[in-house]
């Protein structure tokens, strides 16, 4: 049975991705049509940190609980958060292409993203690395809990205390300051909103995969 908020999950997406193209957007300099990546490029940091939140918090539970089920949990939602974190640096390179003039420039905000992506590819690298299934739990469940303080710092903290190019950091103004109009709320909101609820969908179909291999296993 699909549940209301993963059909909310889907209009709000289709919403985005239909309004995203043929709804009129302020012609900025420089930005010009490329702004309409907003919609696209921003919700997936912010899908990402919603996912890799509720990464940490089953990663507490885990710990609490001591049940590998919980730690199944805190993998999936860091997996779709990985996810999430990838087609962000790619969208944010085209975008950076047709604004900047090049995929990837020296700039604190791209740095420390990339940063944060290489501190959770570790994550799973270290997961991998344990084979009892009891201690890969705690050690993972630690491991995130250091991570996602410090991924905020990165991405959220540090950009904003240097010279940057990247919007709402290093004094540069942020799409609140140009967007006099609301129009590009109109399908923001709705675009953070939606892509986090397929993201936790997501997560949930691989709970749910994970949770019969784990019967099968215990079964066998």
């Amino acid at each position: 049975m699909i549940k209301w908020w993963k059909i909310a999950g889907i209009i709000l997406v289709l919403y985005a991705l239909i309004g995203g193209l043929l709804m009129p957007v302020p012609q900025l300099p420089i930005l010009m049509q490329s702004i309409r990546n907003l919609y696209y490029h921003v919700p997936m940091w912010f899908g990402m940190l919603g996912l890799l939140i509720a990464s940490a918090v089953y990663a507490v539970r885990t710990l609490m609980k001591k049940d590998l089920l919980e730690d199944v949990k805190s993998e999936s939602f860091a997996r779709v958060g990985m996810l999430y974190g990838c087609i962000g640096l790619v969208t944010g390179m085209i975008w950076a292409k047709n604004t900047w003039g090049d995929f990837w420039t020296n700039d604190p905000k791209l740095n420390s993203a990339a940063i944060g992506m290489l501190m959770y590819a570790a994550y799973f690298v270290l997961r991998s690395s344990i084979e009892d299934p009891e201690k890969k739990a705690r050690i993972s469940a630690v491991y995130n809990l250091f991570c996602l303080p410090v991924y905020i710092v990165l991405i959220y903290i540090l950009p904003r205390l240097t010279a940057s190019l990247h919007p709402g950091n290093g004094g540069n103004p942020g799409f609140n300051s140009y967007d006099l109009d609301s129009r590009l709320r109109m399908v923001f909101y709705p675009a953070v909103t939606g892509w986090l609820l397929m993201g936790f969908w997501i997560a949930d179909l691989q709970i749910r995969v994970k949770k019969l291999i784990l019967a099968k296993e215990n079964e066998d």
